[in-house]
């Protein structure tokens, strides 16, 4: 294991995106997530609408989930404010992904928060038009907070005050709310999945750790890359070739995604003046194997690709170690469709399949984007049931709260190194990762 030392750089050109209150938006921090962590190393709820789990047994099938999704934008629905996302996010991911889990017996009732009222009518129609009319059996079926009409940033609090202990929380937001959020629903012995980055700072996200710790609750982060078939396989080969010497990461993404986030400022994309469209965090690894053993790794962000990319997202990698080097293209998998109005473009069936079955039912169980809520959903069914631990799934390899620390940390540790010109080291000290 090697201990990072973060600085960065940024291009002169450098601006803050605004958002709006209800999808994530492309910040410093939401387009160096994907690098850092996966890359490498309306109506209102009915007071009986979650009910308590019982466990007649410890052999009985796990009782069902019912989970809230916190975020109403294009990853939990797909609609975008303007109708549906022209991404490889169309219909969504969490919503079309939860309300199959529901068809096969593993999630019961549903509900949805976000901060306007108002979008629900749209967002339902959306739904049935793209997922109700593509796929057969789906229950489309959720309870929405606040009411049609209503506008409250809080409203996630009526709805888990609403819930009952092992229940479930998954939280799609702007960066900024996901720590409250989280916090509030494990505080309540809820579950809780939170997309990345889970924090923004190393101390919210080592609170959460104590808090899930302290209150038993499942806590993992959504890094759906994990899950990634090649990058799975490429992280246990990296493993066996010796000490790390060097590695470079770079994400980008059309400048046609910024009319997702974007929220009111200047045309054509609406972004304000201190926005970082390009960063790149430079780290050096100190290896705790070998004292005179260190690493250095390159993660870039860039939110300018040209917009004919091509691709939704362009992922590619390089890791060399003392004994080989691998190398990964995210975006061009050998599968590529031209069509006379919009060019070339290179798809990703391995993330979400949205082709329906020959049957006519969904058929993306096997997208790594659909396995990392899945394996959320089983750990907290599972903990339910008194089968498992929620410390267990530390031990799992899997993205809990505990193990994907060090991701804040560099981000933490970048976004201060940018802002104040310096290196900032990142340390242990006992079980805690600290900042110097």
């Amino acid at each position: 294991m090697l201990q990072p030392r973060a600085s960065g750089y940024t291009p002169a050109r450098e601006q803050n995106l605004a958002r709006n209150s209800d999808p994530p938006g492309p910040t410093d921090r939401s387009s160096l997530k994907k690098i850092c962590a996966d890359g490498l190393p309306l109506s209102r709820f009915s007071l009986s609408i979650f009910q308590p789990i019982y466990v007649e047994s410890m052999s009985s099938e796990p009782a069902k989930l019912n989970v809230l999704m916190c975020g109403t934008g294009e990853y939990t629905t797909g609609w975008v404010g303007t109708g549906a996302s022209k991404s490889d996010k169309k219909v969504g991911v969490v919503g079309l992904t939860l309300f199959d889990l529901r068809r096969l017996g593993k999630v019961d009732k549903l509900g949805m928060v976000g901060v306007n009222g108002g979008k629900f009518p749209a967002i339902r129609q959306h739904l049935a038009d793209n997922i109700g009319g593509a796929y057969k059996d789906m229950d489309l079926s959720f309870d929405a907070f606040p009411e049609q009409g209503q506008v409250d940033p809080e409203a996630y609090k009526t709805a888990i005050d609403k819930m009952q202990p092992g229940e479930a929380v998954i939280i799609f937001t702007p960066d900024s709310t996901h720590y409250p959020i989280a916090l509030y629903a494990i505080e309540r012995g809820i579950h809780v999945l939170v997309t990345k980055p889970a924090t923004q700072l190393l101390s919210h996200h080592n609170a959460l750790i104590a808090a899930a710790k302290k209150h038993n609750v499942v806590c993992f982060v959504e890094h759906h890359k994990r899950f990634d078939p090649v990058y799975s396989d490429a992280k246990a080969r990296a493993a066996t070739l010796g000490e790390f010497n060097y590695f470079n990461a770079w994400m980008s993404q059309p400048k046609s995604q910024l009319e997702t986030f974007r929220i009111a400022t200047s045309e054509p994309y609406n972004c304000v003046p201190q926005t970082e469209d390009t960063i790149t965090l430079l780290v050096d690894w100190q290896s705790i194997k070998s004292p005179k053993h260190k690493g250095t790794a390159v993660y870039t962000a860039s939110w300018t690709a040209p917009l004919k990319a091509g691709v939704h997202s362009a992922q590619h990698w390089y890791y060399m170690g003392e004994k080989g080097d691998i190398s990964v293209d995210q975006a061009h998998r050998g599968y590529d469709v031209t069509v006379d109005d919009t060019g070339k473009s290179w798809f990703n069936p391995f993330y979400m399949k949205y082709s329906p079955s020959e049957s006519g039912h969904f058929d993306g169980q096997r997208g790594y984007g659909y396995i990392s809520i899945e394996k959320f959903v089983d750990a907290a069914r599972s903990v339910n049931a008194g089968l498992t631990k929620p410390a267990d799934y530390d031990t799992h390899g899997l993205p809990t709260i505990a193990n994907t620390v060090l991701t804040t940390a560099i981000l933490n540790a970048g976004r201060i190194s940018l802002d104040e010109k310096r290196a900032v080291g990142i340390k242990k000290d006992g079980d805690t990762w600290l900042l110097e």
